[in-house]
């Protein structure tokens, strides 16, 4: 966005930043729903490991684009508690339906 002159240029600028985080949020969500299914347990949803090694890089990247790598951080691990929060339910979820429900049955 060129130089804003008023403050409504400024927060429709910001505006349409949102938007797209939000689109690219969904996306991410999506991959995130898509790994789950290859997660046998809270340990490795939780994958302590694979978070430090993401906000590592989102620090990284941050500096390299000019952004705080404290606003990086703080904003990665919110993002990645809330998304880990969403597999838990989702693997809940799925142990609960399979208690209900019985295994899945083979195909054959």
């Amino acid at each position: 966005m060129a130089d804003p002159k008023s403050l409504p240029e400024v927060r429709a600028g910001i505006d349409a930043i949102d938007a797209d985080l939000v689109r690219l949020l969904a996306e991410r969500q999506a991959l995130v729903r898509a790994a789950a299914r290859f997660k046998a347990d809270e340990q490795a949803v939780r994958a302590p490991a694979r978070v430090e090694q993401v906000v590592a890089s989102a620090r990284e990247r941050a500096v390299a684009a000019g952004l705080s790598p404290v606003v990086a951080e703080a904003v990665w691990r919110a993002m990645i508690s809330a998304f880990i929060d969403l597999e838990l339910a989702e693997q809940a979820g799925r142990a609960t339906e399979r208690a209900v429900n019985g295994a899945p049955r083979q195909a054959r």
